[in-house]
Formats: structure tokens, C-alpha cells, sequence
């Protein structure tokens, strides 16, 4: 069995790693990789909470589960995001965005990050990642890799690509159930593990462990800058060839309508 990681330790990783006291910090993270720490999920909050320091912000995903009960922001559960996340939003100071898409944040920004915004664009420069990129933050990958990264998604907006998917989700309106029906820049997101070689061809990333974990670490702007000038030269690169994947297939099939 592996030793548990302290607290201190974990703090010591995530400095030397790159990430800044009082920056802006998104983090995706899959905990089985990285622990066991000290305390377990909440133990790793609080290391990365101590390494940003009292006017640091930290960010995570809390997006719902499923689409077909409307989104509660204090009840709905992102299991699917990953422990870590799924324990973030629940903390006493921690506020959470009131969207289907939703993210959670702690900190001097946390209001700012987690104001409303559009479920109809959810990654654009008016949602919680756009905010982040806005806020030139850091971008920090625990346990995964960059199929995780939903700054991924804003550098699409912003290259403006033209696939979409169709999406239907559950939303309350005027306090009653309705489906709203939209579309969506999205695929099946496994390519964008092509980020992984473009950040580190022109050295904006860096790379190291944080607990048992492999750690990555980016600014919001150099992913969301490498990402739009690929795509200006290949709209479909993150999709698949037609035919392997039923997700990419969608978003090819929209180019054609």
C-alpha cells in the first residue's frame, strides 16, 4: 500500500510545480490518481487552497450528472466530474454557478467567476472558463489529462469552428420543468489530447507530480491560444474520421447541413 501524502508535501508539489499564490486556478482532477493524501478529497482541497493563499481563487468543474431533472445549484450532485469536485461545491464559502454547465469557486473572485451565465454557450468568454482565461489564470490537470480540460472547448468558440451536436436538457422556467433544446460545440473531446504536443512544442507547459498523481500546468491563454491557432488552419482536427465515433460523427454531419 502506497503511503499517504501530506499536507505540506502536497503544498511543497503544487509551488514547485508552477502554481501562483493569489492567481486564478482551475483544476480538473481524478483523485484515485493522486491519493492517497492526507485527509483524502477534502485534504486535497485544502493543499491547493493553502498553496493560492487567502486572495487565490480556486475553480472546479460542477456540472449536473444527466439532463433530464432540471439543475438544482445546492442538491445536484457532478459525480462525474470526480470526487474532488463532487466535495468542492458542498464547503462552507464555496459558490457554485447556477447552470446545468455549472462550475464552483472559493475565493476573492468566486462571485465574479460563478455569476450567470448562458446555458446555450457554455464555454464561451461569458462563462466560468471564459472568466478564468479572462483573469489569466492557470489551468492544473491532476490524474488526467487534457480530454479533460474544458478550456479546450473556449478555444473552439473562439476559433470559431462551426460543428455542433444537438442538445436537450430538463430547465425550470418560471419555477415549472421545460426542456430547452439548443446546440452545442461538442464531440467526443478523446482528441484533445493533441493539446498535450502543442503546449509542449512551444514550452508552455509544465509537468510534474502532485501526490501519486502526474500533474500538468498551463495558462488559460496559452491553451486557449495554441488550440485557436490550430484550428484556424484545421477546423475538424479534434474530430474524428467519420464513421469511428457516433459523437463526432454528429458534429461532422452539421458542417454538411
Amino acid at each position: 500500500m502506497q503511503r499517504e501524502v501530506g499536507k505540506h508535501a502536497l503544498i511543497q508539489q503544487l509551488l514547485a510545480l508552477g502554481v501562483e499564490p493569489g492567481a486564478v486556478l482551475l483544476v480538473h482532477t481524478a483523485f484515485s490518481q493522486v491519493g492517497p493524501v492526507e485527509g483524502g478529497p477534502r485534504g486535497l482541497i485544502e493543499a491547493l487552497r493553502e498553496a493560492l493563499g487567502p486572495v487565490g481563487t480556486l475553480v472546479m468543474p460542477s456540472m449536473t450528472d444527466g439532463d433530464e431533472v432540471p439543475f438544482d445549484l445546492n442538491a445536484t450532485p457532478c459525480r462525474g466530474m470526480g470526487v474532488v469536485a463532487d466535495r468542492f461545491w458542498r464547503l462552507a464559502g464555496v459558490r457554485r454557478s447556477d447552470s446545468p454547465h455549472a462550475f464552483a469557486a472559493a475565493g476573492p473572485r468566486a462571485g465574479e467567476i460563478t455569476a450567470p451565465h448562458p446555458i446555450e454557450v457554455p464555454h464561451g468568454p461569458d462563462s466560468p472558463a471564459g472568466r478564468v482565461h479572462a483573469l489569466n489564470g492557470q489551468v492544473l490537470l491532476l490524474g488526467v489529462g487534457h480530454d479533460a480540460n474544458t478550456t479546450i472547448h473556449l478555444g473552439e468558440f473562439m476559433a470559431g469552428v462551426r460543428y455542433r451536436r444537438a442538445k436537450r436538457l430538463a430547465v425550470l422556467r418560471d419555477g415549472r420543468p421545460s426542456w430547452l433544446e439548443y446546440e452545442e460545440i461538442d464531440h467526443c473531446c478523446r482528441n484533445f489530447v493533441l493539446v498535450e504536443d502543442w503546449l509542449d512544442e512551444r514550452g508552455l507547459q509544465r509537468r510534474g507530480s502532485v501526490g501519486y498523481g502526474d500533474a500538468r500546468l498551463a495558462r488559460a491563454r496559452d491553451v486557449v491560444r495554441v488550440v485557436v491557432e490550430h484550428l484556424r488552419q484545421d477546423e475538424t482536427a479534434f474530430l474524428h474520421p467519420f464513421g469511428v465515433d457516433e459523437e463526432c460523427d454528429e458534429a461532422w454531419t452539421s458542417l454538411c447541413s
